[in-house]
């Protein structure tokens, strides 16, 4: 039971638990799944203004911000106190793609060719670290949701703009995967 703790569990245990958190926020609190908004939420709460956009009653989304909270605890305590001595398991041919384009170090939970500290420093780096997070955020709050907000969320309750936005999010990351990503990294 307790290397059951300390790995990565299966998308059949972890899939349906991620999944049950649409049906109990909703029937327990009458609340919608999504990550996104949080971000709006801390700075109307840090940062009061006459800015329109940050002028309501965030008090009422403070869930959220609880929600994010355990969000980022549970990642320390998952990269600390969890670590696998294994690396990720990643497909054969993805592993020779990635090696094709430069990156070698899968020790880690993501390739610390890409993303580490001091490749935070070269133009590769901001670029996809900095100006990629910027257009991830920009691009959620354009599409109303992230996309844990929309596939999750949006999808479990039919709604047509979240499936226009998910085909849109897979569309998107085939683009990075196959065409974008190569000719950064090379």
């Amino acid at each position: 039971m307790e290397a059951f703790l300390y790995e990565p569990w299966p998308w059949y245990i972890a899939g349906p638990i991620i999944g049950l958190m649409v049906p109990l926020l909703l029937l327990l609190a009458n609340k919608s799944f999504g990550i996104s908004s949080s971000l709006r939420h801390a700075c109307a709460a840090c940062y009061p203004s006459n800015i329109s956009f940050f002028k309501y009653n965030w008090k009422q989304e403070s869930w959220n911000l609880y929600f994010v909270l355990g969000i980022l605890i549970g990642g320390v305590i998952g990269a600390y106190f969890t670590d696998s001595s294994e690396p990720v398991a990643i497909t054969a041919d993805t592993t020779s793609q990635l090696r094709d384009m430069g990156v070698t170090d899968f020790s880690a939970m993501i390739p610390l060719d890409i993303f580490s500290w001091s490749n935070l420093f070269t133009l590769e780096g901001l670029f996809i670290m900095v100006l990629g997070g910027f257009m991830v955020g920009f691009g959620a709050r354009w599409a109303g949701g992230c996309t844990s907000g929309h596939a999750i969320m949006g999808l479990s309750n039919l709604q047509l703009p979240s499936l226009v936005s998910v085909i849109g999010f897979f569309i998107g990351g085939l683009i990075m995967t196959f065409f974008i990503l190569p000719l950064i990294i090379n």
